[in-house]
């Protein structure tokens, strides 16, 4: 069992910033990849970005070059820099993990992303 912690999440104008924050309960290192996804109203979830135990890194296409991956493996946290936010932009972002063998998923809470032009 894995558990994810997210925090960061909130409201902003569009244009604005926002830094989403996720807390696995083991080691960064002991997980195959931890990724972002988000799920807007009346859409699927989808991939939003990526980041392997190797540090390999992958975005979704709407938001190449305004987003972030990244961890702090002092802190053992995985961040999601989000920039440049629009309206579409807007859902509930989770934080996932990709775990062992047989790539287990694990999923946190949540946290809403609301951005207002």
């Amino acid at each position: 069992q894995v558990q994810l912690v997210e925090s960061g999440g909130g409201s902003v104008q569009a244009g604005g910033s926002l830094r989403l924050s996720c807390v696995p309960s083991r080691s960064i290192f002991s997980i195959n990849a931890m990724g972002w996804y988000r799920q807007a109203p009346g859409k699927q979830r989808e991939l939003v970005a990526a980041i392997t135990r190797g540090g390999d890194t992958k975005y979704a296409d709407s938001v190449m070059g305004r987003f972030t991956i990244s961890r702090d493996n002092a802190k053992n946290t995985v961040y999601l820099q989000m920039n440049s936010l629009n309206s579409e932009d807007t859902a509930v972002y989770y934080c996932n993990a990709d775990v062992g063998i047989i790539r287990q998923n694990y999923w946190g809470q949540g946290t809403q992303v609301t951005v207002s032009s």
